[in-house]
C-alpha cells in the first residue's frame, strides 16, 4: 500500500481522527464549518474509496476521498452538515472523481449499496438499506459525572432496556420498553428500594437479526450481533425520538443515564467487540468485510475465517487498528455518555495472540490498563469463548473482575442438584466447594494477583435458568426458539422439586421458595462482587426456556404481576442485600486477609474444626463459616444445613489469642427456612445449640 493514492487531486485532510470530524484548522485555510467535515476511514482492501453523502432534506452525492495514508482513506467533504446519511464503497481510478456528482440513485443497487462507518455515530435504516448518520455531541450534562463506586460496595444487576419496562404498569405506554422507560421513576424507585448499586444493560449498540431468526419470524432480543460500535440501537427508543433522529436517540440515552446517576446508580454496557453482524464468510457486506476483511477479521493464512465466537467470525485483536478501533468506542462511550463500565462478552477472543492463544499480558489488555480514561472504570471479562484453551476465568489481569462460572455452578449444585438427588434417596456432595464459594474463590484468583474482589459471583445471568426456573425445571424448554430443543445449555444443575414447570401443589412451591432463598442468600453473603439477574427478586419464569435470546415478548419481558411468590421473593432478597451491606460494606479490598492471614473459620456442626474428613464427606453437609476482622472483632457467623434433616448445631466457642475465652452472644439476623419471621432477634450464646431445619441457612450477628 503506498503512503498516498493520487487517483484524485489531494486535498489538507487528516488520517486521524477516523470517522467524521470538524477540520483541524490551518493557516491560510478556511474557517471551520459545520457543514464542512474531515473523513477518514481505514479501509485497507480498497484502492479507492468514495463516500456517498445526503444531507437533511437535500439529494445524494458523491465524493472520492483523494488521500491515503497507512491504509486510511480521507477528505475533505462540504455541504455534509449533523444529521447527514453517509457510507462508504470501492470504486475503480476510472470511477473516481473528485467533485461531488449529485447522480447517484441506491434504490437501483439492490441489496446493501453503501459501507458503514466504522466510527459511525448513528445508523439510520430504511428504504432497505443501512446508512451511517453525522451527529453532534451537545448535550447539557450539568453536574453530571461518573460516580466511580467502589467493587467492595457494588451490587450488579444484570436487566435488559425493553424488557425492564415493557410490562410495568406505573411506566406510560409509549415509554415502555425504551431507554427514557428504563429511568422511568417506577423503575428507579424499584431498584433503588431493591439495593443494587449498579445496572449493568444487555447490549445498546446497534444491532441486526441474524438471517436464520428472521426467516423463523424471530428477533435477536439480546442484541449480540452488533453491526457498529460507535451506534446506538434506535429501536430501544421512544417513537418520538426516532421519529424525530440520531440525535433525539442519544439525548434520550443520555438522559436515561443521567436520571440513574442522580439516583446513585452506576449504569454499565455490556459490549460485543468479539464478533459482527457480518456473520460468516457468506454474510453480507455491511462494514468491515468490504473495508478490508483480512484484516478486521482473524483468520488462518489461506482466507479462511478462525471463530472462536460460534457466531461466524472474529474480530482480530492482532491487527492494531483493531484495537485501536475498540478503545476509541470504549472511550467515546465514556467521554460522551458518562459509562461507568463495561462487561465484555466472550472477553477471550480479544485477548488471544498471533498464535491464537489467549494472552493475559495482551496488547489489548495492556492498552486498557495505560489509558486514563479507560483505566478508570469497571470492567468485567466473560472469561471464556468457544476457541481452543477459551476458558481463563481467573487469568485476567489486576483492574478486571471476572464472572466467576466455579461460583455458579457450585452454589447451583449445593442448593438444586444436591436436593435432587438427596430427595431421590442419594446423596449430595461435599460442602467444600460450596465453602470455596462463600469465601470468594481466593485461589482462583490468587495467580493473577487479585483479591476476592475479582470475583463477580452470579448464580443466573441472561443466558440459562431463571432463578425461579432453576427451581421449577429439571430440563430446558425451548420449543419456542425453532431449533426443536436443540439449543440453550444442557447442563443446568436444576431441580423441578418434583414437579416440572407450573404447579399448585403447596408443599413444592414451599420446598422451591426454600431453594430460592438459599441461593439468594448464598449470592449475597459470599465475598466477591455480586449479580442479580433482572426479575429473580421477583421470582419470575421464562417457562423453562434457558436461551430467551430470540424472544422478544412477555417471555423474556419483566413480569411486574405481583403473586405471593413475588412478594415473597422480593422481601426475601431486599433482606439479604440489606444484610450483606450491614456485614461487608466499606471492608477494605485484602477483607478477610491480611498479611497472608485469613480471618475465616470454618467449623463443623458440633462447633469444632473442621477436619478434611469433614470437607469432603457427602454425608456431612453441615459447617459453619464465621468472619472475622482484622482489628480482632468478630462480624458474623453463617451456618448451612444442606441435609434434608433439622440439626441442632453447637455454635463454636471463641477465644482470644492467649486462650481466654471470649464470651459471644449471637444473634440470629435471618434464616432461609420458613420460620425467619419467627426466629428472627433470637440471641444463642456460644458453645450452646441452635436448630438449623433442613436445607436452609441461619445467619447471626455478633
Amino acid at each position: 500500500m503506498p503512503l498516498f493514492d493520487t487517483a484524485s487531486t489531494m486535498d489538507a485532510s487528516t488520517a486521524l481522527p477516523l470517522g467524521v470530524s470538524v477540520p483541524r484548522p490551518h493557516s491560510g485555510g478556511p474557517k471551520a464549518s459545520r457543514s464542512r467535515a474531515n473523513v477518514a476511514v481505514y479501509a485497507p482492501g480498497v484502492s479507492n474509496l468514495e463516500i456517498a453523502y445526503k444531507a437533511p432534506g437535500g439529494e445524494w452525492h458523491c465524493q472520492a476521498l483523494p488521500n491515503v495514508t497507512q491504509g486510511v482513506h480521507h477528505g475533505l467533504v462540504d455541504g455534509f452538515p449533523y444529521g447527514s446519511r453517509y457510507g462508504f464503497r470501492a470504486i475503480s481510478k476510472a470511477e473516481s472523481l473528485p467533485l461531488s456528482v449529485p447522480t447517484l440513485d441506491l434504490d437501483d443497487d439492490g441489496g446493501q449499496p453503501l459501507l458503514l462507518d466504522p466510527y459511525g455515530r448513528a445508523v439510520d435504516q430504511r428504504e432497505g438499506f443501512l446508512t451511517s448518520v453525522r451527529t453532534a455531541d451537545d448535550f447539557d450534562w450539568g453536574s453530571d459525572q461518573r460516580l466511580r463506586l467502589p467493587w467492595r460496595n457494588t451490587i450488579i444487576y444484570e436487566a435488559h432496556v425493553r424488557g425492564q419496562s415493557m410490562q410495568h404498569p406505573d411506566v406510560p405506554d409509549e415509554l415502555r420498553g425504551t431507554y427514557a422507560g428504563m429511568a422511568h421513576p417506577a423503575v428507579v424507585e424499584h431498584l433503588k428500594n431493591l439495593g443494587v448499586t449498579s445496572v449493568q444493560l444487555l447490549p445498546v449498540h446497534f444491532h441486526l437479526d441474524e438471517p436464520h431468526l428472521q426467516n423463523l419470524g424471530l428477533t435477536n432480543y439480546w442484541g449480540y450481533n452488533t453491526a457498529a460500535f460507535f451506534a446506538l440501537h434506535p429501536g430501544y427508543a421512544t417513537r418520538a425520538a426516532q421519529e424525530a433522529g440520531p440525535q433525539a436517540i442519544q439525548d434520550e440515552f443520555k438522559m436515561m443515564v443521567k436520571l440513574l446517576h442522580e439516583a446513585g446508580l452506576e449504569v454499565i454496557l455490556d459490549v460485543v467487540y468479539n464478533h459482527t453482524a457480518e456473520g460468516g464468510p457468506d454474510g453480507p457486506a455491511l462494514s468491515f468485510r468490504g473495508l478490508g476483511e483480512d484484516t478486521y477479521y482473524r483468520t488462518d493464512g489461506n482466507g479462511r475465517y478462525l471463530d472462536t465466537t460460534g457466531c461466524g467470525n472474529s474480530l482480530n485483536f492482532g491487527e492494531p487498528r483493531v484495537v485501536q478501533l475498540v478503545l476509541d468506542s470504549l472511550r467515546y462511550w465514556v467521554d460522551e455518555f458518562h459509562i461507568d463500565g463495561f462487561r465484555f462478552d466472550l472477553a477471550v477472543t480479544l485477548c488471544r495472540n498471533a498464535a491464537n492463544e489467549f494472552d493475559p499480558r495482551h496488547p489489548f489488555l495492556i492498552a486498557i490498563a495505560a489509558d486514563p480514561v479507560l483505566s478508570d472504570v469497571k470492567l468485567i471479562a466473560e472469561p471464556w469463548d468457544v476457541g481452543y484453551g477459551g476458558w481463563q476465568t481467573g487469568r485476567f489481569p489486576a483492574d478486571w473482575v471476572d464472572w466467576n462460572d466455579h461460583f455458579r455452578d457450585a452454589v447451583r449444585s449445593f442448593w438444586v442438584a444436591d436436593r435432587g438427588a438427596i430427595d431421590a434417596g442419594g446423596d449430595g456432595g461435599s460442602v467444600a466447594k460450596l465453602a470455596d464459594a462463600l469465601s470468594g474463590s481466593a485461589g482462583l484468583f490468587e495467580g493473577s494477583g487479585r483479591s476476592r474482589l475479582a470475583s463477580v459471583n452470579l448464580v443466573t445471568a441472561h443466558d440459562g435458568f431463571t432463578l425461579n426456573d432453576l427451581v421449577s425445571y429439571d430440563r430446558k424448554h425451548n420449543e419456542a426458539n425453532g431449533e426443536q430443543n436443540r439449543d440453550g445449555h444442557g447442563d443446568n444443575r436444576s431441580y423441578n422439586h418434583g414437579f416440572e414447570g407450573r404447579t399448585e401443589d403447596e408443599d413444592i412451591l414451599a420446598r422451591r421458595a426454600q431453594s430460592r432463598r438459599n441461593l439468594m442468600a448464598t449470592l449475597m453473603i459470599s465475598l466477591g462482587v455480586p449479580m442479580i439477574t433482572a426479575g429473580d427478586e421477583l421470582a419470575r419464569t421464562q417457562q423453562g426456556n434457558n436461551n430467551a435470546y430470540c424472544q422478544d415478548n412477555p417471555l423474556a419481558w419483566l413480569d411486574w404481576t405481583m403473586t405471593p411468590e413475588s412478594h415473597e421473593m422480593l422481601r426475601s432478597t431486599k433482606r439479604y442485600i440489606r444484610l450483606r451491606k450491614e456485614f461487608l460494606a466499606s471492608q477494605p479490598d485484602d477483607f478477610p486477609a491480611k498479611d497472608g492471614h485469613s480471618y475465616l473459620h470454618w467449623f463443623d456442626e458440633s462447633g469444632q474444626p473442621m477436619s478434611m474428613e469433614r470437607w469432603n464427606d457427602p454425608r456431612r453437609r453441615v459447617m459453619q463459616h464465621l468472619l472475622g476482622s482484622d482489628d480482632g472483632t468478630l462480624t458474623g457467623l453463617l451456618v448451612v444445613n444442606g441435609t434434608g434433616s433439622d440439626v441442632k448445631v453447637t455454635l463454636p466457642r471463641l477465644t482470644k489469642d492467649d486462650g481466654t475465652p471470649l464470651h459471644t452472644t449471637f444473634e440470629l439476623r435471618l434464616t432461609t427456612s420458613a420460620q425467619h419471621e419467627l426466629r428472627q432477634g433470637s440471641r444463642v450464646a456460644a458453645g450452646e445449640k441452635d436448630l438449623v431445619e433442613a436445607f436452609s441457612m441461619n445467619i447471626y450477628r455478633t
